[in-house]
């Protein structure tokens, strides 16, 4: 793994000089050699740049980063040892370069410091806030003259006892090893420590094997290891946060961003970025502008696909990927899972899990459509209507379970964890429970929900050929028939009644779901009172229906309980005999309309 970040940052010519890092600049002091009195500042807006760094030792010491600090330390309210060393380091560094000589007149002239203070309080730099130095018009960080001044100047802090060469287990070349490596940044969001976290770290003695102190346990040269820290600091940048960790991805050749399926995973929509908001419902037009990207990502994704099966593919098929799911912990970076395969694999493993998903909408009239990753797994939550915090609760609750789905999703027939099953259902009964009268979508549950099943069913039970987009009059298990049962025996209240404020659903799924033994016979005893009710045609037509389950399941005991395998078919069977159901009746509904009109045209 870390040599793959070594090779990445390589091939992207991500590498700094040994001993900088990048970091955020908000403000340069501005200063001329020849006019002492002139100063002024220039505010930078937090940009990137690569700087000098000490590390840690620069942490709760007498010691500080050079030639750009914080405020409080370049222009101290009063004498401390940080400002002294970074005074200090000034001064030796303009033996090499004589740019710097104004800089040090900046902070030993009271007056021209004052002015300075002055100056910064204008434009609101606060004492926390990083602050370097232009002179004539030249930023002091930019100079060659520098950088061969820190390469030696640094030299002081990576002493060490014993500086015999060894191989780097990065790159297996002999080097002096590090002592401690640097830190990386972009893991604040999900647990990370705002200064950056360490990848390599051997500070406790747990840590510690055959007498080998520090890094020696695992000896990396500096460059190496400077190399890995910028390659995932910037890849983290990019990454999206999911499950309360980040998904950070790379490949070990150039692929374009058209070749990449990764941010096209699930649904044809990228992973949720931070910040990012998705809205159970959505303004019309939010909804067609969100409906048509989600239609052009699938398009891509499919001719991606199309490409890889027909070997016209720009990307090879065996260019190896790499994915790495994040997060911090107490100043180090925990990998939660590290996954890696080939490009062919990847499209392959996606391809599949996007046809398991493929699920008929509550009218059958079409396929669901791509959904971002994080709507998916807000339907592992239990359900609340309403609920804003949906991004904080998965991050919470599903820390855990991501690292989990997300290797099933990127390895082809990898099962998914039964856990995945237990919440979908518990998120679709309290979806049942939670919803009203004015609730339009409660008798067509979750689909999405719906999805989880499925693929938990065909990826964990083997039910290829069984589990179908849409209802399988095949299919006789009989979990699946009792709960397409119950779908018809709500179709005949609502034919019969109308809307009720609690119809046999509402009222019985709970249970019927879980103990269908239990409550189906007085579910078809109030059906059949139902059916006296409705007129010929559809009295015949609820008959026929229920004839066929009947037939299905006949000579076959009602389960007085449901495990979850049956639970999932029975959850699947009320969905799609709704679908069916829906399409049934806007079809007789069609014609009758279309009759109507051919016989007024005829009249």
């Amino acid at each position: 793994m870390l040599k793959s970040l070594y090779d990445y940052a390589v091939r992207n010519r991500l590498t700094f000089p040994p001993g900088y890092v990048s970091k955020k600049v908000k403000a340069y002091i501005v200063l001329l050699s020849e006019a002492e009195d002139f100063a002024d500042v220039i505010i930078d807006d937090g940009k990137e740049i690569p700087a000098p760094d000490i590390g840690s030792l620069a942490n709760g010491t007498d010691k500080s980063n050079v030639l750009l600090e914080k405020r409080s330390i370049v222009f101290p309210d009063g004498p401390s040892a940080k400002s002294a060393f970074f005074l200090a380091a000034m001064k030796d560094a303009a033996q090499w370069e004589p740019l710097l000589l104004p800089c040090i007149r900046a902070i030993e002239n009271p007056a021209l410091s004052a002015k300075i203070r002055a100056l910064l309080d204008r434009e609101k730099i606060k004492p926390g806030d990083r602050v370097s130095f232009q002179v004539d018009n030249k930023c002091i960080l930019k100079s060659e003259a520098i950088i061969r001044w820190w390469a030696d100047y640094r030299k002081q802090f990576l002493a060490s006892g014993d500086s015999k060469p060894v191989r780097c287990l990065i790159t297996g070349d002999l080097s002096v090893p590090l002592r401690t490596a640097g830190k990386v940044t972009g893991l604040r969001t999900v647990g990370g420590h705002s200064s950056g976290d360490a990848v390599v770290c051997f500070d406790k003695a747990a840590f510690e094997s055959y007498d080998l102190k520090q890094a020696a346990n695992a000896p990396v040269s500096e460059e190496a290891m400077n190399a890995v820290n910028v390659a995932l600091t910037a890849l983290l940048k990019k990454a999206p946060t999911l499950t309360g960790m980040k998904i950070v991805h790379w490949y070990d050749c150039d692929v374009a961003p058209k070749e990449d399926p990764i941010p096209l995973m699930i649904g044809g929509l990228a992973f949720q970025e931070d910040g990012d908001e998705e809205e159970e419902e959505e303004p019309e037009e939010a909804a067609d502008m969100a409906a048509e990207k989600a239609q052009a990502a699938e398009q891509r994704f499919r001719v991606l696909v199309e490409a890889v099966q027909s070997g016209r593919s720009v990307t090879p098929l065996n260019a190896q990927y790499h994915i790495l799911m994040l997060s911090g912990a107490g100043g180090r970076v925990m990998i939660r899972r590290y996954e890696r395969g080939t490009y062919g694999e990847l499209v392959e493993a996606l391809n599949q899990w996007e046809e398991e998903l493929r699920l008929t909408n509550s009218n059958e009239t079409d396929g669901l459509p791509p959904r971002k990753l994080t709507a998916r797994f807000s339907r592992l939550l239990k359900y609340q209507k309403n609920d804003r915090n949906v991004f904080q609760r998965i991050d919470k609750e599903l820390s855990a379970l991501g690292p989990a789905v997300l290797q099933a999703i990127i390895n082809k027939d990898a099962p998914l964890p039964d856990s995945v099953a237990v919440r979908a259902l518990n998120h679709i009964r309290s979806k049942m429970m939670a919803s009203d009268k004015d609730d339009q979508r409660r008798d067509s549950l979750d689909p999405i929900a719906e999805q989880w099943l499925k693929v938990w069913l065909l990826r964990n039970r083997n039910k290829g050929g069984m589990i179908l987009d849409k209802y399988n009059a095949e299919y006789y298990e009989l979990p699946y028939c009792c709960g397409a049962m119950l779908a018809v025996y709500g179709a005949i209240q609502t034919a019969a009644m109308g809307e009720v404020n609690a119809s046999v659903v509402d009222r019985y799924y709970g249970s019927a779901i879980q103990t269908p033994a239990l409550v189906m016979g007085t579910l078809s005893h109030r059906a059949k009172n139902h059916l006296s009710n409705l007129s010929g045609e559809a009295r015949r037509y609820y008959e026929k229906l229920l004839g066929e389950l009947t037939a299905k399941i006949a000579g076959q005991h009602l389960p007085i309980t449901l495990n979850l395998e049956q639970q999932s078919e029975f959850s699947l069977g009320y969905y799609q005999m709704i679908a069916r159901l829906n399409k049934e009746r806007i079809e007789a509904r069609d014609a009758k309309k279309q009759a109507a009109e051919q016989m007024k045209e005829e009249a």
